[in-house]
């Protein structure tokens, strides 16, 4: 029973895999003998708006790592409107998961760098224009969105000071990120931190220590020695979301 359970499992991933953008992604991005592995799947409709730029895999290249538009949410439906632009460089450390509709722009000179098993729910956005950092196990909820860009330059009125556009995110290991949370530049968390849903984060929070809570518009401690159960999860996670 475990056994036809596991594999209705996988042929239901491979039932998604847009394989024309797959294989036009991988044999254009990566070496002969990286490409014909597969480690990268895209699921359902996207606009691949670009692909002009780097894409790293740190880790054993296995078929289906790096999961765009990954069918692992109880979501099953998707808009279509997943759209994928990289022009700066990708850093994949392992395995990870992107849910559907999302969109991702990686600017000219911008690093995204993803750890193992980090993901980003159906319909999140990710606008990276200098860099981001997620740990392993960043894990982000639907409907979320990081931004390490202002996107316009803003000045001050008075003095005439004109602020920096971007700033680099970094997430820590073992985050785990709720739905509908927005994190824009200088946003660092330190380890095991939680971010409750509709947060706000824009500073370094890493002075508040580890296990914690954060949450509120902006972002503030709410709890201490908090954690999502990581160890009794992770079996779970691995069995399920590794294609």
């Amino acid at each position: 029973m475990e056994f036809l359970r596991n594999l209705y499992h996988k042929m239901k991933f491979f039932y998604f895999v847009n394989w024309v953008k797959t294989l036009y992604f991988n044999f254009a991005k990566f070496p002969f003998s990286t490409a014909k592995k597969l480690p990268v799947y895209f699921y359902g409709s996207v606009k691949l708006k670009s692909i002009s730029g780097e894409m790293i895999i740190n880790a054993p290249i296995k078929s289906g790592m790096i999961g765009f538009g990954q069918p692992y949410e109880l979501i099953t439906r998707s808009k279509g409107t997943a759209e994928f632009s990289l022009e700066g460089k990708m850093i994949l450390n392992g395995h990870v998961q992107f849910g559907k509709d999302y969109l991702i722009h990686v600017a000219q000179n911008a690093t995204l760098e993803m750890g193992n098993m980090s993901s980003l729910g159906h319909s999140g956005k990710i606008m990276c224009y200098d860099k981001i950092t997620f740990g392993d196990f960043a894990r982000i909820g639907y409907e979320s969105q990081l931004l390490d860009s202002t996107a316009h330059q803003m000045i001050d009125t008075v003095s005439g000071e004109i602020y920096p556009i971007t700033a680099p995110i970094r997430l820590g290991n073992y985050n785990y990120i709720s739905n509908r949370v927005t994190i824009l530049s200088k946003t660092i968390t330190s380890d095991y931190c939680t971010i409750a849903s509709n947060t706000l984060c824009n500073k370094d929070y890493t002075l508040l220590g580890q296990n914690i809570l954060i949450g509120g518009i902006p972002a503030k401690r709410i709890k201490k020695n908090i954690s999502r159960d990581w160890e009794g999860e992770k079996e779970e996670l691995m069995k399920w979301l590794i294609i």
